[in-house]
């Protein structure tokens, strides 16, 4: 996102979208922070991070507000949390990460704390604390912002170095800070190098995946609204009506979509589309295509009937509305 950007969280910006290959660059945020200079190596990506905590590289693994399902291999990043030496999280509730984290922070939600949005064009929408904490009772009251407690940890290790604190402990001063480091206005870094892989050609029983989430599916912001929850479409797997002839499957009845590591059987809906491409929602009930396939979209994967009817429901009750999904067991 851009404000993400902009505070330079990723592995090759520093705050305000510099890129740290940059020398000019590196000089104004060192010029701005009291240092003497800043390293121009390039930091570590989410899939990097992961490696190196499974490789027991890092000395701790700090996660804000991850969701491991939303990663491209929600078993992999599970592993790697298990192998950490240490692992900090900032969360609203309780997860798959907080199980294995040492030390849990619970951080106030946004409606709980005043902060700023950032859309794609750069405009700032700052936001007022909707929630305060007159309003809030027990252990909700004392919940700390994410900034407070990011801006504690630091403190901590820089331990003798006080000059090297990063000094946020506000909204106020976090503000002031980006505003005096400002945007870059040189040279942007070099654009991402790669070539188009080539197109790929699904044969019989066989179609490229298409995948995304839909506005309602299994996300954590729906906890505790099964209202709102049982407003969510029925997930269905899409097929053209000539790739449905193809495999033999009829609208309504079950198809099977397959990849090395698992599969998942929903009711087919024929839908207006591209032949031999196959629409899987991403993270629905029944329908976790990071979880049980560990492929992306424009994957090619196998696909069939599936041996029971919507009507009759799924063999061995796996699922309401034929929807079920199977991780093989190696893969466990």
């Amino acid at each position: 996102e851009r404000g993400a950007l902009d505070s330079g969280a990723l592995y090759n910006l520093l705050p305000g979208g510099r890129p740290v290959a940059d020398r000019a660059a590196r000089a104004e945020v060192a010029a701005l922070w009291g240092v003497p200079d800043l390293p121009g190596d390039y930091g570590l990506d989410t899939a990097a991070i992961l490696t190196a905590a499974r490789e027991q590289r890092l000395g701790a693994v700090v996660i804000g507000g991850v969701d491991v399902d939303d990663l491209p291999d929600p078993a992999g990043a599970l592993a790697a949390l298990d192998a950490a030496r240490f692992v900090v999280s900032l969360e609203l509730r309780h997860s798959a990460v907080t199980e294995r984290a040492d030390v849990v922070f619970p951080v106030a939600a946004p409606a709980e704390k005043p902060g700023t949005f950032v859309d794609w064009e750069g405009r700032e929408r700052p936001f007022a604390t909707v929630l305060k904490k007159d309003q809030l009772t027990g252990d909700l009251a004392a919940v700390l912002t994410d900034l407070r407690v990011l801006d504690a940890i630091a403190e901590a290790m820089s331990g003798e170095r006080e000059a090297n604190a990063i000094h946020l402990p506000s909204l106020t001063a976090a503000r002031r800070e980006i505003r005096r480091l400002g945007r870059w206005t040189g040279e942007r870094g070099p654009a991402p190098e790669g070539r188009a892989r080539e197109l790929p050609r699904p044969g019989p029983g066989e179609a490229v995946l298409a995948t995304w989430r839909l506005l309602l599916d299994e996300g954590r912001a729906q906890d505790g609204e099964p209202h709102l929850a049982g407003t969510r479409r029925a997930p269905v797997v899409r097929l053209c009506a000539s790739t449905a002839a193809e495999i033999g499957a009829r609208d309504g009845g079950g198809v099977t979509v397959t990849s090395p590591h698992g599969e998942i059987t929903l009711p087919l809906s024929i839908t207006d589309m591209t032949e031999r491409v196959v629409f899987l929602p991403a993270n629905s009930p029944g329908s976790s295509v990071h979880r049980a396939l560990r492929v992306g979209a424009g994957e090619v994967v196998k696909i069939r009937p599936a041996d029971f009817a919507q009507a009759d429901g799924p063999p061995n009750g796996t699922g309401r509305n034929g929807r079920t999904a199977h991780v093989f067991e190696e893969e466990r």
